[in-house]
């Protein structure tokens, strides 16, 4: 916090900081245990009528009233990252974008629409990277209207947590009634020791997803337009531990291979199979084969609570980059993640 030259805290921050990433305190709400004051970071995306709006790294929105700031001032956009590849923000997004196509896409000034008939909200969503070349009401009016002739409810993917990402936006539409329904987190480690390891299972790899394969994936009934997505990408490949008996796998993946990195999903063990290191050996086996392609930069999605996985992937040097969530538009009903 900052402090004066005679020793008192001081808000060195103005309503002319909005946008930029701030740390402050404040006075605990009355009736609050513990502490007399409560600290924030995160990024100031609005300063209205007395009221501050910081959206911190997970993407939370925190109101706090200017009448109990006690201190304040900007800090560094992001922290310095202590391990794992150096990455920007809109380089992971299109890498990602790139590993999850839709079938249809249409660009809006720098934003670009995705549409795949539903099949996740990932390959149905706006990828915002940018300037729209309209107003944000003009642009979110014609989002709007595209997914509309589609059938599909209106969704924009933003990020947060991370320099250059969209806490602004995700604010801007909060304003206007959009609904955050998921969120999670990209993470990003090193290649090399992930293939490291070596849990002694049979894993099969091959260039398709085949019917064992979708057996065991979580979502039934996949549609040619699905099949389509999950085949989309630079180098796609799909992992395999076959199950006894010819029976549904024990374990599944899918990895795909675009410049310096690989991209794993679709990571699934059977209930009965859980806690062997089947899914480590999956990932091991597709991390080998994207080595092979020339890759040294491993990433990867999580949701908040899925901490089995989460506790799998920091074991394996993995750690969080930033978070993403999916803004659904007003009225609409929700789709698939």
């Amino acid at each position: 916090m900052e402090i004066s030259a005679a020793g008192r805290l001081e808000v060195r921050i103005t309503a002319a900081d909005v946008g930029k990433r701030v740390s402050v305190r404040r006075l605990s709400e009355p009736g609050t245990r513990g502490e007399k004051f409560t600290d924030t970071v995160g990024v100031l995306t609005s300063w209205d009528k007395g009221v501050l709006l910081i959206t911190r790294k997970n993407g939370e929105t925190v109101r706090i009233p200017e009448s109990s700031l006690v201190a304040g001032k900007v800090v560094p956009a992001a922290p310095a990252r202590r391990r794992g590849p150096a990455a920007s923000y809109e380089e992971l997004a299109r890498i990602a974008s790139r590993a999850w196509r839709p079938v249809e896409s249409e660009r809006l000034g720098e934003w670009e629409l995705r549409a795949a008939e539903g099949f996740t909200r990932r390959a149905n969503s706006v990828l915002p990277l940018g300037d729209p070349g309209l107003p944000l009401d003009a642009a979110l009016e014609a989002v709007r209207r595209w997914y509309g002739e589609r059938g599909l409810p209106a969704y924009i993917q933003t990020a947060t947590g991370a320099e250059g990402t969209q806490e602004l936006l995700c604010a801007e539409l909060e304003r206007r009634g959009w609904v955050r329904e998921v969120t999670a987190e990209l993470w990003i480690g090193a290649l090399a020791p992930v293939a490291d390891r070596d849990e002694g299972a049979q894993v099969v790899l091959a260039r398709a997803a085949d019917e064992a394969w979708l057996d065991r994936y979580q979502r039934k009934g996949v549609s040619e337009v699905a099949l389509k997505v999950l085949g989309s990408g630079p180098s796609v490949w799909f992992a395999t531990v076959p199950g006894e008996a010819g029976g549904a796998p024990a374990a599944i993946g899918r990895c795909v291979v675009d410049g310096r990195w690989a991209g794993f999903a679709a990571v699934e063990v059977a209930p009965e199979q859980r806690r062997r290191g089947l899914g480590s050996a999956v990932m091991a086996a597709l991390a080998r084969q994207a080595l092979a392609e020339g890759a040294s930069a491993a990433w990867l999605q999580v949701e908040d609570d899925n901490e089995a996985a989460r506790a799998l992937y920091a074991a394996m040097g993995f750690a969080a980059h930033h978070a993403y969530h999916h803004y659904r538009e007003p009225g609409a009903s929700g789709a698939g993640r």
